[in-house]
């Protein structure tokens, strides 16, 4: 058994890095440290569920559904759940250090609207 320190590891991590911390249930938990960004690219997992939590500094995700866009600005002890084949991105990134818990596949785009050439 072991306990972990997402805040320390985040500290040793260059800006817009990650570092798998643990293990658990066949995946990982990890770990992302950002400075300052705009907008990141979409991704999305088609088969599970991503947690994204915030530890420090703040972030908005944005998700996709069918036919909107929805929002949702995070700050230290905040997290949102995205769901399964939804594509997402992070925006209005500051000084942020997220634990993330992504147990499937990762799908990217750099596209505008990766919806329009997915068809999701």
């Amino acid at each position: 058994m072991h306990s972990y320190d997402p805040l320390a590891i985040a500290q040793r991590l260059d800006p817009f890095d990650f570092h798998e911390i643990a293990g658990f249930n066949g995946a990982s938990f990890a770990v992302f440290h950002g400075t300052d960004l705009a907008t990141s690219d979409w991704e999305r997992h088609p088969d599970t569920d991503e947690l994204l939590m915030v530890l420090d500094g703040s972030v908005t995700v944005e998700i996709l559904t069918d036919a909107e866009s929805h929002r949702i600005p995070l700050t230290a002890g905040q997290f949102a759940v995205v769901p399964k084949g939804h594509w997402h991105r992070h925006t209005e990134v500051r000084d942020l250090v997220e634990l993330f818990f992504t147990p499937g596949a990762t799908e990217e785009s750099t596209a505008i609207d990766p919806r329009v050439l997915t068809g999701a």
